[in-house]
């Protein structure tokens, strides 16, 4: 079964509405040109804002599924493609988490992840707003394959890669927010970067799966988020990257045919030796 990813990677503005109607019309363009999945960046209806910790910007949340997701789900049915799409979710008061909506084809709400690894660095204040996610990690069945979500931070843990694999996902789908300080760029930026996509390649290579990050684009505050959204195939092959400081769509064939051909002749899940691996529950080993 081919399947074709769209990644829809912008810039965000200070108005809701505005960064909803431009994700309704990267959906659109993805669907255009044959996208049968689109993912949106990670909280693609603002501005980062976890640069400062600033209790007001809890008024940026809405529970999920709610109004985001009812129009979401609309632009799906209208255009018959699956949409991933990251929120700032309101659970209850005092409970905020950073959830990802999976909408099916026809506009029927599956389901959500949230995020479970939170970070805490210099303009990414994340543990201020975000409770960690505790829905596991899941997969579903869409019209067009099985499909695995997990959002940003979660990228540099293989534990969640393998997880959400072992669980059937065909695909998985990294929304993201993640860019330069303008004082580590020069010195650190091209490292960081490889170091961002190379670990995902990985996690291609290590599940027998495809890889699909999008990340947003354009300076906000204090940094300047480098795009570069791709898609990996089981081999880590980069299939497609978008530009680094342009907005883009960017839609990419995957061939979900070739997974079991590809898990038979790199068995990695049949050699697991899983009786071994008790320890990865220690924070570390003494």
């Amino acid at each position: 079964m081919k399947v074709k990813i769209g990644l829809v990677q912008s810039r965000c503005v200070s108005d809701k509405e505005k960064n909803l109607e431009g994700a309704l019309a990267g959906i659109a363009r993805a669907a255009e040109q044959g996208a049968h999945i689109v993912c949106l960046q990670e909280l693609f209806l603002t501005p980062y804002f976890c640069q400062v910790e600033d209790s007001d910007r809890f008024a940026l949340a809405e529970p999920v599924p709610g109004p985001t997701t009812d129009r979401i789900a609309a632009a799906a049915r209208e255009y018959g493609c699956v949409v991933v799409a990251s929120l700032f979710e309101k659970r209850a008061p005092g409970i905020y988490h950073n959830t990802a909506a999976v909408i099916d084809a026809d506009g029927t709400y599956l389901g959500k992840y949230r995020k479970t690894h939170i970070p805490d660095d210099p303009n990414y204040h994340e543990k201020f707003y975000f409770t960690p996610g505790d829905l596991g990690y899941r997969t579903w069945d869409t019209r067009y394959g099985r499909i695995g979500v997990l959002v940003c931070w979660d990228q540099w843990y293989p534990e969640a890669a393998r997880l959400t694999a072992l669980s059937g996902a065909q695909i998985l789908f990294y929304p993201t927010a993640i860019g330069w300080m303008d004082e580590e760029k020069e010195s650190q930026g091209a490292a960081q970067h490889c170091a961002w996509e190379t670990v995902q390649r990985g996690h291609a290579v290590a599940n027998g799966c495809y890889v699909a990050a999008v990340n947003r684009t354009g300076r906000e505050g204090a940094l300047e988020f480098w795009g570069g959204s791709f898609v990996a195939n089981p081999f880590g092959e980069v299939m497609a990257r978008a530009d680094a400081g342009k907005e883009a769509v960017l839609v990419v064939e995957c061939d979900l045919g070739r997974i079991d051909e590809i898990r038979c002749n790199w068995p990695f899940f049949r050699d697991r030796r899983i009786e071994t691996y008790g320890d990865l529950q220690k924070r570390f080993l003494d």
